[in-house]
C-alpha cells in the first residue's frame, strides 16, 4: 500500500473531485461533517479554517492506494478502517475529514481530505507530510496484513533478476546455436529465441547501444548483464578472424541495412578493440 500527502488550498475543487460519480465514488469515512454535497462540505471546512487566517494551504489531501490484488478483496468497512487507522498514524486527532473510494478502474484507491485547522484554530504541522504519509500507509498495511511497499519492491526486484537471467540465457543460447557473424544475424537469432533487440539511438541520432525487450520488460544491455553491452557483444562476435564488425579509424557501423554513426565514447572503445585484435592476429595469438 502506498500513501501520498500534501497541503492544498483548493478545498472545494478537491472535494468535488473526490465526490465525482464518474469515478464510481463512495464515501467511506465522514468525521464532524453533515453536508450532502461538495459545496456544503467546503463551507463547513471554511468555518473552521477562518479561525486561522494566516494558514493558506489549509486542507490536507491524501491518496491511499492498496495493491490491485489487495483492493479486489477490500470491502467498504475495510476501506473505512484503513482511512481511520491512517488518520491515527498521522496524529490528526479530532478534525473534520471525509474520505472517498474511487473504483472506476482496476486500481481501487482512497482520497482523504482533512481540515488542517483543528477546532482550536491550530494548524497541523505539514513538514515532511509526504514522507509521513508513506510511513503511515506502511504501518497501516502491516497492521491489517496487507501488502507493503517493501514487499512490492522486493517482488519487483526478484522478478527483474529472473528476467535478466532469462535474457542472458537466451543470449548465450543464440550465440551457441546460431553463431552469428554480424549484428544483424545476432538480432535475428535473439528474435528467434523470443527477445527483441532494439538499437538505442540518442538525441544526436547516434548509436549508443542495444536495449532488450522481453516479457514486458525493456532493459539496457548493461542492465541485463555487464557482458551484454554492444561493445562486448561485438567482441564476442568479432572473435572469428573472418568477421570484421568494426573498422579502425571509423565512427560508423552497418546495422539493419543502414550505416549508423557511433557516439564518440563508443567509437573510441571500438577503436581500441580493433587495434587489439590486429595486434593479437599479428602475434599469432
Amino acid at each position: 500500500m502506498i500513501g501520498k500527502g500534501k497541503s492544498i488550498s483548493q478545498t472545494s475543487a478537491s472535494v468535488a473531485y473526490g465526490w465525482n460519480q464518474d469515478k464510481n465514488a463512495e464515501i467511506i469515512l465522514r468525521q464532524h461533517l453533515v453536508g450532502d454535497n461538495p459545496s456544503e462540505i467546503s463551507k463547513e471546512f471554511k468555518i473552521i479554517q477562518d479561525m486561522n487566517s494566516r494558514c493558506e494551504n489549509n486542507t490536507l489531501s491524501f491518496i491511499i492506494s492498496p495493491t490491485i490484488k489487495d483492493g479486489e478483496k477490500l470491502k467498504a468497512k475495510d476501506l473505512h478502517e484503513i482511512a481511520q487507522k491512517f488518520m491515527i498514524q498521522m496524529k490528526l486527532g479530532e478534525r473534520q475529514a471525509i474520505a472517498f473510494v474511487h473504483q472506476d478502474k482496476k486500481h481501487k484507491h482512497i482520497h482523504l481530505y482533512v481540515n488542517r485547522i483543528d477546532f482550536k484554530g491550530r494548524a497541523y504541522n505539514d513538514s515532511f507530510v509526504g514522507k509521513k504519509s508513506q510511513l503511515a500507509a506502511e504501518r497501516v498495511a502491516e497492521d491489517m496484513k496487507l501488502t507493503t511497499v517493501k514487499q512490492v519492491q522486493f517482488e519487483k526486484e526478484f522478478n527483474l533478476r529472473e528476467i535478466r537471467a532469462e535474457i542472458k540465457r537466451r543470449h548465450d543460447l543464440s550465440m551457441k546455436e546460431f553463431r552469428p557473424k554480424s549484428f544483424d544475424s545476432y538480432i535475428k537469432a535473439m528474435e528467434t529465441n523470443g527477445v527483441k533487440v532494439i538499437p538505442s539511438i540518442n538525441n544526436q541520432n547516434k548509436l549508443q547501444g542495444f536495449r532488450f525487450e522481453f516479457d514486458g520488460h525493456n532493459l539496457k544491455g548493461s542492465e541485463v548483464n555487464r557482458n551484454m553491452s554492444i561493445l562486448n557483444i561485438g567482441k564476442e562476435l568479432n572473435k572469428n578472424p573472418n568477421v570484421s564488425l568494426f573498422k579502425a579509424k571509423s565512427n560508423q557501423i552497418k546495422l539493419l541495412g543502414k550505416t549508423l554513426e557511433l557516439t564518440p565514447n563508443l567509437a573510441l572503445k571500438i577503436s581500441k578493440t580493433v587495434i587489439k585484435k590486429v595486434i593479437d592476429l599479428g602475434m599469432g595469438i
